[in-house]
């Protein structure tokens, strides 16, 4: 019998079109195109017709609220998990525990402003492999008013910055880990991204050392372990790795984008740059000379690193009104902040406490997409003026 109902299920796969190629889903369940398979494991694969053949029953047959809490209505899961499945007795069983009945995210009513602001300053205290003061010296040069942020005037003669220590900073593994994943992007949106075995093994390799490898990142990983969101470093470890370099489309229905192209590498979108919060790539390309700095409007008031400023510039070309990023943080630093923000406050501002001085993140959900049971990609995260 048992035999039988599989064969049925695979007529039925194929005769959707989902692949029937040995290749499965397990484990990779909304992830962006990947060319190292010989099918696809996310929602573009139903319009395209290469799913794998365990697609349906792995990614959209559970009856359980992990990753979903708070997810919009679909008619074609069989259970709940919103705020309104309680009303129309329709929930998955598992609701109140993961979602709590609330219908939130799963995650962001389970922690307190006081924890979030309490763990941010341990997380600054841990930044081992954050820039000392001699390592990273900047030259701000013209400081603007909010009001002149779009007038596309270069009132700095000088690069931002004056010098970078490269031996010692890029030598450390996190450092260098995430140096070799800036080159991965085409930077145009509407151009689909093809990621290599090689590319994906760099985003894991980060990861890993980001997170597995520093007291940073096992301190959020401890923290999130605490709350019951993840049952197991590879857990979190994997939903980070769907979180922020899950493909998404921002232009033209090409899987053109993800969280860490959007934040830490940029794009340009509509002639402007688009995301772009993160100071080495900013060293890099005005290293470069693709990159010209302007002004800034806004400088945070830490006396050492990491520090937060709100920069105007030309990338190549294409203008960026603010690009507010954490200055002389390690990768690690800038991963857990940001990570941390949107689990625990998705789409919303999130106050942290670095030093004794207060920090707002604006985080963002992608929601025309999802990965997992509903869960949502990151589609921005950026700090707001000090």
């Amino acid at each position: 019998m048992k035999i039988i109902l599989l064969l049925s299920l695979a007529f039925v796969l194929v005769s959707q079109s989902y692949g029937n190629s040995l290749d499965s889903c397990q484990g990779r369940c909304g992830y962006g195109t990947d060319a190292g398979f010989t099918c696809q494991c996310n929602s573009a694969c139903e319009r395209y017709g290469d799913c794998c053949h365990d697609y349906l029953a792995i990614c959209k047959g559970t009856l359980s609220c992990k990753g979903r809490c708070g997810e919009q209505y679909n008619s074609q899961n069989k259970c709940h998990c919103n705020s309104k499945c309680s009303s129309h007795n329709n929930c998955c069983t598992d609701y109140n525990d993961l979602c709590g009945g609330s219908g939130g995210s799963g995650s962001g009513g389970q922690i307190l402003d006081s924890e979030i602001t309490a763990l941010s300053e341990v997380l600054y205290a841990l930044d081992s492999n954050k820039a000392s003061m001699s390592e990273v010296i900047l030259n701000t040069q013209a400081l603007v008013s909010n009001s002149q942020t779009s007038a596309q005037q270069d009132l700095s003669p000088n690069k931002l910055f004056q010098f970078v220590d490269e031996a010692s900073l890029f030598s450390k593994p996190t450092y260098a880990a995430f140096l070799a994943l800036l080159d991965n992007y085409s930077r145009q949106t509407g151009v689909t991204e093809n990621f290599s075995p090689e590319q994906v093994a760099e985003q894991e390799h980060f990861l890993t050392e980001s997170i597995s490898n520093t007291e940073v990142g096992q301190e959020l990983y401890a923290f999130l372990y605490t709350k019951g969101l993840y049952k197991s470093e590879e857990e979190f470890k994997y939903d980070l790795k769907m979180m922020w370099f899950g493909l998404y489309t921002r232009y033209a229905g090409k899987m053109d984008s993800s969280g860490f192209e959007h934040i830490f590498a940029g794009e340009i979108k509509k002639s402007k740059v688009s995301g772009f919060h993160n100071w080495l790539q900013f060293y890099l390309l005005e290293k470069q000379g693709l990159l010209n700095y302007y002004s800034h409007s806004f400088n945070g008031p830490w006396e050492t690193y990491p520090d937060v400023l709100g920069m105007q510039f030309n990338w190549d070309g294409y203008y960026k009104q603010v690009g507010s990023a954490i200055i002389g943080c390690s990768p690690e630093f800038d991963l857990a902040l940001y990570s941390l923000c949107y689990i625990a406050r998705p789409g919303k501002q999130c106050k942290l406490s670095l030093g004794g001085k207060s920090l707002m993140i604006q985080t963002y959900t992608w929601d025309n997409s999802s990965y997992g049971n509903g869960k949502k990609y990151i589609a921005s995260a950026f700090p707001s003026t000090p």
